[in-house]
């Protein structure tokens, strides 16, 4: 079981590019049971969260992965950075940095709002978004095969998506 470690956020303070390791084994609420509490499923983060900061005031958060993540979901291939960043309110995530999507077939552009709508989430990249159930965030993906892993828990096959030096 992975449990992601909450970190007390102080005003003024710039998140960490990786906490420190006597701050990642503590139990706290995980990442995910906060995502809930904010209406959002805990597939929107992949597998790996080693910790996590987040000012329950401002919404300002900090996540951070075991390193940088790629995966498919639908058409499109997802890249998380090591750290992601952004402020969150309930259905709602802005400002966000350190997700970004692949379209066409060179071009990467950051995510920057996240937004629940009904029983959809609104993905938005600036000048335009896409719309995606729900449902398809019920787990949270691996890195390099996304939902499509070969899980023992589940029995799910994939494929891991080829890694490329970008």
């Amino acid at each position: 079981m992975e449990v992601a470690v909450m970190l007390p956020r102080v005003h003024g303070f710039k998140p960490w590019k990786q906490p420190p390791a006597e701050m990642q084994d503590t139990e706290k609420t995980s990442v995910y049971d906060e995502l809930q509490r904010y209406d959002f499923p805990i597939g929107i983060l992949p597998k790996g969260v080693i910790a996590y900061e987040l000012n329950s005031m401002t919404g300002e958060f900090s996540v951070y992965l075991n390193g940088s993540c790629r995966f498919m979901l639908s058409s499109y291939e997802l890249h998380y950075a090591p750290v992601i960043n952004g402020v969150i309110s309930k259905g709602r995530l802005r400002r966000v940095s350190g997700v970004s999507v692949k379209v066409v077939l060179l071009c990467w552009l950051n995510i920057v709002e996240v937004k629940r709508v009904c029983d959809n989430l609104q993905f938005s990249v600036g000048f335009t978004s896409a719309n995606f159930p729900i449902r398809s965030f019920e787990k949270s993906p691996r890195c390099e095969c996304g939902l499509r892993c070969v899980h023992e828990d589940d029995g799910e096959l994939g494929q891991k998506l080829p890694v490329s030096s970008s």
